[in-house]
């Protein structure tokens, strides 16, 4: 059984979905499935310290020479289908959302990844050019895909909704996989070394993902601001334009990014409770990493964050200042309850271990080799 993924974000991408792709594609690895063989499609080598990240012995393929940035949009979306037949690949699975033109044709079956559908569901946080190229995308890949993976049930009816009933007998709910450094102990002196290179003040609640409007990092930055004085907010990410509508005269507010992915899962061990404001996301797999690290969860709700977090992290509105800040004040240690909530949110994230997932995956390809 030879399975190709798209491995352009496994090798790109620092967070998000390449931190998908690569906890997926170790996870199918470590199945010790002897019957199926994974090769790694990308348009270039990508960053070193990504492809590090792999398991030793995966195969990556590239397009043949030295092909122009162009040409390398252009195997990715169709020339691809030639390697994928001459390799012998049997289901290709696109891990970020796309499929290529010309897989169903060639009698490879198809599998996608749908994270999440925001540029449909709010087209403002985007521009109108990349809302239509990214609606054309996915259209593609519903057409090409014989199975279609949604990471959470809100994902899963917003494809039925914007893409129609008619694929809804080809959606699985496959939740996502969390990498299991999260959740491993760190020893003091790694803490000490991380907290003087990054400055991290000794007490402080984390936001990790991109600080852009979608995210509604402001919300957390004023809630901050009615806590205790020693209590500071430390957001982890890509930055954008968006960090011009923070507070900059607060000394409480700690923005970094570039931040290595051992960095981060050293920081999560440090914090003392963890926001994710968000107005909408299509699952919110940082939720997932803090309570495996241990600790308590505050989100917003509108959108998945309830299922990601389970019913025992804390949830308040978005545009809700007073009810934020007093979530956190539930969530700093010293808290009556937070303990209790912790070890039961530990006990509902179970249900994203790796291996649960990977054998969930390895199953869809199974079944479409075999029918």
């Amino acid at each position: 059984m030879i399975i190709g993924l798209d491995a352009k974000r496994i090798v790109r991408n620092g967070t998000g979905l390449g931190s998908y792709g690569r906890t997926l594609v170790n996870d199918l690895i470590r199945l010790g499935d002897n019957d199926m063989e994974l090769r790694l499609y990308a348009p270039d080598e990508g960053r070193d310290e990504l492809r590090s990240q792999m398991i030793e012995g995966i195969q990556f393929c590239y397009p043949k020479g030295r092909p122009s940035s162009l040409h390398k949009a252009w195997w990715r979306s169709r020339g691809i289908i030639d390697d994928l037949r001459h390799d012998g690949v049997q289901v290709y699975h696109g891990l970020s959302g796309e499929l290529p033109t010309g897989l169903r044709k060639a009698g490879i079956r198809g599998v996608v990844t749908i994270h999440d559908l925001i540029f449909l569901r709010h087209p403002e946080y985007y521009h109108w050019i990349d809302t239509r190229i990214y609606e054309w995308k996915f259209r593609q890949a519903l057409r090409e895909a014989d199975t279609i993976i949604a990471i959470s049930e809100r994902t899963r009816q917003d494809i039925i909704q914007f893409g129609g009933d008619e694929y809804a007998d080809r959606i699985q709910l496959i939740y996502q996989s969390f990498s299991p450094r999260f959740s491993t102990k760190v020893q003091p002196e790694r803490k000490a070394d991380v907290r003087a290179r990054y400055k991290l003040p000794q007490r402080f609640i984390l936001n990790v993902g991109t600080i852009e409007r979608r995210k509604n990092l402001l919300l957390a930055a004023e809630a901050v601001e009615l806590l205790p004085q020693d209590i500071h907010l430390v957001a982890v990410g890509r930055q954008t334009s968006y960090v011009r509508e923070l507070p900059h005269d607060n000394q409480r507010i700690h923005l970094l990014s570039g931040v290595p992915d051992s960095d981060l899962a050293v920081i999560y061990s440090m914090a003392e409770a963890f926001v994710y404001p968000s107005r909408y996301e299509g699952f919110g797999i940082p939720i997932i990493e803090a309570i495996a690290a241990g600790l308590p969860v505050v989100a917003c709700t509108g959108s998945c964050l309830e299922e990601a977090g389970g019913p025992d992290s804390l949830y308040v509105g978005p545009d809700n200042v007073i009810e934020m800040a007093e979530a956190l004040k539930m969530s700093i240690r010293g808290a009556r309850g937070r303990d209790e909530r912790i070890r039961r949110s530990r006990e509902y994230i179970r249900r994203f271990e790796g291996n649960d997932v990977a054998a969930q995956v390895a199953q869809v390809y199974r079944c479409l080799v075999e029918n």
